[in-house]
């Protein structure tokens, strides 16, 4: 064989080598992998999801800890996937969290307020379900709550579906609908950031917010 053809096979083995190492680079890239180590947001989200499951004791930091990955083992083994207490796409997917890092409003944010909207306002006219969710992004913005979806939805007592079971029901078709429209800033409320059906209602501070409108079963407040 010549030096020339040598060098040609060589050359198209390197072209070849390269491009399998971009595939490689931009597959990882675009999958989600959290493991010890890991910290942020969907760190949090991940924390939060399991204690609200039972399967994480330690503390909400965001910090992809020991106990946070023993939890992830725990999630992983009752959900029959692969054990290695790493939360990856299919984990994820398990917990409902769908990251996409490109976009502002990530397919988790919509998922998470779809749940919380569907839980809230099941039977809820369409433009009830969009109020409620303006509600939870009127809160985000709020100084008096926490700045992130997650931080509002998971905050102690903020929300009754939490404890009553109903935010772990199916969620409806039209709450993924009106997650998006909160999401891209349809505010029905003009501007609440509360909510309470009268018919329910066991706080007696909530009658004392001003009541902004009413639409079907709940009445919104400042």
């Amino acid at each position: 064989m010549s030096i020339k053809r040598k060098k040609l096979i060589l050359a198209v083995a390197l072209i070849f080598a390269v491009n399998i190492l971009i595939i490689a680079l931009a597959q990882s890239a675009d999958a989600a992998l959290y493991k010890k180590g890991s910290s942020g947001a969907t760190v949090t989200e991940i924390q939060t999801r399991l204690k609200s499951w039972g399967y994480y004791t330690g503390s909400i930091d965001g910090i992809y800890g020991s106990k946070t990955e023993n939890a992830v083992k725990y999630f992983q083994r009752t959900n029959e996937l692969a054990v290695d207490g790493q939360a990856g796409d299919k984990t994820l997917a398990a917990m409902g969290i769908y990251v996409k890092q490109s976009s502002s409003s990530s397919s988790g944010d919509v998922y998470l307020l779809a749940r919380l909207i569907s839980a809230e306002a099941r039977g809820e006219p369409y433009i009830g379900q969009v109020a409620v969710g303006a509600v939870v992004m009127n809160r985000v913005r709020h100084s008096s709550f926490p700045n992130t979806l997650s931080g509002v939805v998971y905050q102690s007592g903020a929300f009754s579906c939490l404890d009553d079971g109903q935010f772990n029901q199916p969620i409806t078709d039209s709450a993924y609908k009106a997650a998006k429209e909160a999401l891209s800033g349809t505010d029905p409320t003009g501007g609440a950031i509360y909510y309470f059906n009268p018919a329910t209602a066991t706080s007696s501070w909530i009658w004392s917010r001003p009541v902004l409108l009413v639409i079907g079963n709940h009445r919104f407040c400042a």
